[in-house]
């Protein structure tokens, strides 16, 4: 079977992470060879070379990245520390570590049939560059990085709905914080109202993705958002 490309995405805190390593799990476990490109780029600094992804059925990716323009951004550009980075700065280092990351890594996977399970992408620039600053959609798009992202869109899109209040209250219980600019509930609020905009679900759906929302709010376990992933996914191939 040829290989699919799935993106998860959310306000923070809404389970993306959880949705994913559920997939990345399920695959490992069905037999597939996994390679966790979160792990390889933070470890190397850098990506994989397209002959070291030979024999792999899965790749489990993230944005940002964890290495060259994907580090400066986490480590740099979005972190609280007073040095206030633009929207447009931040959406040309996003859309570079997506252009790198694309040809390096998931053109390469995509056009050899490996499954791809990826959290964040292309549709967070969409939804957070705009809220930030006054930007508009079609200055987004025509950045190359996003570009290139629409041209191989997700097969399948996860987008995790949750409040905004929940989100926040997780982030303030994580042990290891983020300490990101965007983690304010007012900012969540107005991400929220994006990401379950009409407009957002049909462009993607233009580009050829199905759009699945996923329930992540209270009461909702981890346990059943990691079941609720792998069933959705399941039946999307099926």
């Amino acid at each position: 079977m040829k290989g699919k490309f799935v993106m998860v995405d959310g306000l923070d805190g809404s389970g993306k992470g959880v949705m994913v390593d559920a997939l990345a799990e399920w695959s490992g476990e069905s037999g597939k060879k996994v390679l966790d490109l979160r792990k390889y780029c933070s470890e190397k600094g850098t990506f994989p070379e397209p002959g070291e992804l030979a024999g792999y059925e899965v790749i489990v990716s993230a944005e940002p990245t964890f290495a060259l323009v994907g580090k400066a951004i986490r480590e740099e550009l979005v972190r609280a520390d007073g040095r206030k980075y633009t929207a447009m700065t931040l959406a040309h280092a996003f859309s570079l570590d997506r252009e790198i990351l694309y040809k390096r890594v998931l053109v390469p996977a995509i056009q050899a049939g490996i499954t791809i399970f990826q959290e964040r992408g292309v549709i967070s620039s969409l939804v957070y560059q705009p809220v930030q600053e006054r930007i508009q959609l079609s200055e987004l798009l025509r950045l190359p990085g996003n570009r290139l992202a629409l041209q191989y869109a997700p097969n399948l899109l996860l987008i995790a709905t949750v409040s905004p209040e929940t989100v926040v209250g997780r982030l303030d219980r994580r042990e290891k914080k983020d300490n990101s600019i965007f983690d304010t509930l007012s900012f969540q609020r107005k991400l929220d109202e994006r990401y379950r905009s009409d407009w957002l679900r049909n462009l993607f759906e233009r580009h050829g993705s199905k759009v699945e929302y996923v329930d992540t709010d209270v009461p909702k376990t981890v346990e059943e958002t990691e079941k609720k992933a792998v069933e959705i996914y399941q039946k999307f191939i099926s």
